[in-house]
C-alpha cells in the first residue's frame, strides 16, 4: 500500500484591501483597521454600492508581482496587457507566496512543482466594447447587429479574450516561474479557494509533486458583477459608516460588503521543506467539500456546511474539542450567517467550552473567490502570532446564531483551525490545518 506524504504550508502572499504584504496585512488585522471605504476606482453614483474594499496598494505594474530578475520582469509586463486585474492579483500573490517559500526558478524540478488556483467567472469591462459598438451606429444613432461580424469585431482587440479566462492566473504564473507540474484552475464561486487548496493537498499527498502552489482571485467590485451582486443577492445598505458595514453574524448586520483581492500559499511535502530547510507554517490535515440543494435546486448551505465540517474531522480522526478556532465564511447576510451558525452548533455544540469564531470578512467583505485565501492566510498568521484578531463590528449577539465570535483581539489561537467557505448554490469547502510541530 502506498503511504501518503504529510503536506505541509511554507509560503504565503496576499493581495488585499488591509495590505499586500503579509506584515501589513496582520497589522490591519490586530489594530481593528477596516478596508471598507467610499469608492475610488469605480464610478460613483452610477452602481447601487457607494463603498467597498478595493485593493488601494495594487496598481498592477510589473514591479508589484515581486520579479526575480530582468527576464521575468520583461515577460511579466510583456503579458499585463492580456491580464485582467483579477488575473493580475492573482498573480501577484502566488508570486509573493513563492518568494516567501525561499523558491527561485532554477532552484527545484520544474516539473515537480504545479499550481492549482481558483477564481470567479470572469467578465469583460464594458470599456472594451465602445470602439466596436460605436463602428455599428448609424446615422439615426440606432446599433445595426448585422454590421457586428464584420465592422464591429474588427475592432476588438485581437486578444481581448485572453483577459478574461479563469484559468489565466494559473497560466500565467506558471509561464512565469517554469512550472511544469499537475495545473488546474477551479471556479467554483467562494468556494474555490478551500477547493483549491484540497486539490493541492492531494495532490501532493499521492506524491504526484513535491510542490504546489494554491491560490485564489476575485472580484465583486466590477461593474457587471456589481449589478449582478445588486439584483441577486442582500448588499448592505447605508445604515452605517462604511467600515461598519461589514457586520458577520451581528443581529443588525444589513447584508455583504463588495471587494476584491486574492491569497496563495505554498504547499510541500514535508520531506521536501524539510530537505530543503524550508520555513514551515504549518501542516494540512484534511480537506472536504459537499454540495446540497433540495428540489428545484433549493440550496441548503447549513447541511452543506455541517457535512464539510464533519468530513474534516473524521479525516484528520479529531474531536471538535481539539480545534482551537474556526474561520468561517461569515458573509453579513441574514440567511447566509443564520444557516452557518445552525451548522457549526450542530456540529461543535456540545464542546465543553464554544469554539471561537473569526470572520475576517469584517474588514473587506466579499472578495468573491479570493476571500477563502485570503482568510486562510488571516489564521496562519493568527497560529504564527499566537493570537486570534477580532471580528469588526460585532456588537449585538444574533439569537438565531448561536455561535461565540471573537470580539476582543489578542485570544489564543489553539493550536488547529478550520477555514470554511460556501457559495449561495450549496457548494462547501474547507480544510484543516495544524501548527507544525515537527
Amino acid at each position: 500500500m502506498l503511504q501518503t506524504q504529510r503536506v505541509v504550508i511554507t509560503g504565503i502572499g496576499v493581495i488585499s484591501p488591509i495590505g499586500c504584504t503579509k506584515e501589513a496585512f496582520w497589522e490591519s488585522l490586530i489594530g481593528g483597521r477596516s478596508g471598507v471605504r467610499p469608492l475610488e476606482h469605480l464610478p460613483s453614483g452610477i452602481l447601487p454600492a457607494s463603498y467597498g474594499a478595493e485593493v488601494w496598494d495594487f496598481q498592477g505594474r510589473a514591479e508589484e508581482f515581486l520579479p526575480v530578475d530582468k527576464e521575468q520582469t520583461k515577460a511579466i509586463r510583456k503579458q499585463l496587457k492580456v491580464m485582467c486585474r483579477e488575473s493580475q492579483m492573482g498573480v501577484a500573490a502566488a508570486q509573493r507566496a513563492m518568494a516567501d517559500a525561499g523558491l527561485r526558478p532554477g532552484q527545484y524540478d520544474p516539473d515537480r512543482i504545479g499550481v492549482s488556483f481558483g477564481s470567479d467567472y470572469m467578465l469583460t469591462l464594458p470599456e472594451d466594447f465602445i470602439e466596436p459598438i460605436q463602428a455599428c451606429i448609424n446615422s439615426q444613432g440606432r446599433f445595426e447587429f448585422d454590421r457586428w461580424a464584420l465592422e464591429g469585431m474588427s475592432k476588438l482587440e485581437p486578444l481581448w479574450l485572453l483577459k478574461y479566462l479563469p484559468n489565466m492566473p494559473a497560466s500565467h504564473f506558471a509561464i512565469f516561474n517554469d512550472l511544469r507540474g499537475p495545473n488546474n484552475s477551479i471556479t467554483q464561486r467562494e468556494a474555490s479557494a478551500n477547493l483549491a487548496v484540497g486539490e493541492a493537498f492531494e495532490i501532493l499527498r499521492r506524491g504526484d509533486a513535491d510542490v504546489m502552489v494554491a491560490g485564489s482571485t476575485g472580484t465583486r467590485l466590477h461593474p457587471m458583477k456589481t449589478i449582478h451582486a445588486f439584483q441577486q443577492e442582500q448588499l448592505a445598505d447605508s445604515r452605517f459608516a462604511p467600515e461598519q458595514a461589514s457586520r458577520p453574524f451581528d443581529r443588525d448586520r444589513t447584508g455583504m460588503v463588495l471587494g476584491e483581492g486574492a491569497g496563495a500559499v505554498v504547499l510541500e511535502t514535508l520531506s521536501y521543506a524539510q530537505a530543503r530547510g524550508a520555513k514551515i507554517y504549518a501542516e494540512v490535515l484534511a480537506a472536504a467539500s459537499h454540495s446540497v440543494a433540495e428540489r428545484r435546486l433549493l440550496a441548503r448551505r447549513d447541511r452543506a456546511i455541517e457535512l464539510v465540517l464533519r468530513s474534516l474531522l473524521d479525516r484528520a480522526a479529531m474531536h471538535p474539542d481539539q480545534i482551537g478556532h474556526l474561520h468561517a465564511h461569515g458573509l453579513s447576510t441574514h440567511s447566509s450567517d443564520r444557516e452557518e451558525a445552525q451548522a457549526i452548533q450542530a456540529v461543535f455544540g456540545q464542546r465543553q467550552k464554544p469554539v471561537p469564531i473569526v470572520a475576517a470578512k469584517s474588514y473587506f467583505g466579499n472578495l468573491g473567490a479570493g476571500s477563502g485565501l485570503v482568510e486562510l492566510v488571516a489564521s496562519l498568521l493568527a497560529l504564527e502570532h499566537g493570537q486570534l484578531f477580532a471580528t469588526l463590528n460585532y456588537q449585538t449577539p444574533d439569537p438565531e446564531c448561536p455561535i461565540y465570535v471573537v470580539r476582543e483581539a489578542a485570544q489564543p489561537p489553539g493550536s488547529c483551525f478550520i477555514n470554511i467557505n460556501v457559495t449561495p448554490q450549496g457548494q462547501a469547502a474547507g480544510v484543516l490545518i495544524r501548527k507544525y510541530e515537527g
